[in-house]
């Protein structure tokens, strides 16, 4: 089974408290390449989180978000202390009868203007902020968020991964045809080698200067120089052992399939390299077309 490197997982929480989402995204990568975005009071289990996403996800160039908010609502609003506004007004209120002065409106709005009576709103801001963190949620209980995330990050990655499996397969079902094809063809090829082999070595024979060993040395080096029954056998091999590892339960067969590949495109190349003939050549071409494909889709295994 295998699995794409990229994938997308999302976990989200909506409480009378804060609202949180936990967010994973994943690209190619050759290693695991992970980059962490977290509120500040997470961040001493920065260490934590990141274990667990590295055991997960393995590879790939990952990003993970976590946003926590509050509700506008439990942002604390400017209010009015009266019992600092009472105080206030009585002590102006004394001080303006010890001096002759009737105490009205004016004393209550110097009142209200004195420090602490209503609070300003940055003051306001700093105790709405001291109040959220005594009652900031535990990793303990954001963690599920994290591992839900991640399980759909698994599932994507498994989606695609069934996708992908597909499209490969296509290509080494192509390549499988078009190794028929050349077999299929071959016997032909051996009668036209034949034919030119029969051609060079009567005119050896009749050579004045013909040596009998040279002879049996020349035509074995040619037959085994343009002999490609090792090649097909090989190819055929790789590319069946190439499907069962596309579909055997581990994990991460990347790289495995990616040495596959390679194996696969020196036996195309030995084959087009020996076959010395027009038609293995153009089907040859064809099958270094598909493995191109092949290892293009490797590049998002995992």
């Amino acid at each position: 089974m295998l699995l794409s490197m990229t994938g997308f997982g999302q976990a989200h929480r909506d409480t009378d408290r804060y609202t949180a989402t936990a967010e994973l995204r994943s690209l190619n990568s050759k290693t695991l390449d992970l980059t962490l975005r977290l509120p500040r009071f997470l961040q001493a289990h920065e260490v934590e989180i990141r274990q667990q996403i590295t055991k997960a996800l393995l590879r790939g160039k990952v990003n993970f978000n976590f946003d926590f908010s509050r509700p506008a609502g439990t942002s604390a609003a400017p209010t009015l202390n009266r019992e600092a506004l009472l105080a206030a007004y009585h002590e102006l209120q004394a001080v303006a009868n010890s001096l002759g002065i009737n105490a009205g409106e004016e004393t209550l709005l110097a009142a209200l203007r004195l420090p602490g009576v209503v609070p300003t709103a940055a003051e306001a801001a700093q105790a709405s902020q001291a109040e959220a963190g005594a009652d900031e949620p535990t990793w303990a209980e954001l963690q599920p968020l994290l591992t839900e995330a991640l399980a759909a990050m698994q599932q994507f990655r498994q989606d695609e991964g069934q996708t992908l499996q597909q499209e490969i397969l296509g290509y080494v079902n192509t390549i499988r045809q078009q190794l028929a094809a050349v077999e299929l063809h071959d016997p032909q090829r051996i009668a036209h080698v034949r034919q030119r082999l029969a051609a060079h070595l009567a005119e050896l024979t009749q050579h004045e200067q013909f040596s009998e060993t040279r002879f049996e040395q020349e035509v074995l080096y040619y037959i085994e120089k343009l002999d490609i029954a090792e090649e097909k056998v090989r190819l055929a091999a790789h590319l069946d052992y190439f499907e069962l590892a596309t579909r055997q339960p581990d994990e991460a067969v990347g790289k495995k399939l990616g040495f596959l590949a390679q194996e696969i495109g020196r036996e195309i190349n030995t084959i087009g390299s020996k076959a010395n003939d027009a038609t293995v050549q153009h089907l040859v071409v064809g099958m270094k077309e598909e493995l191109e494909k092949i290892k293009e889709q490797l590049n998002n295994i995992l």
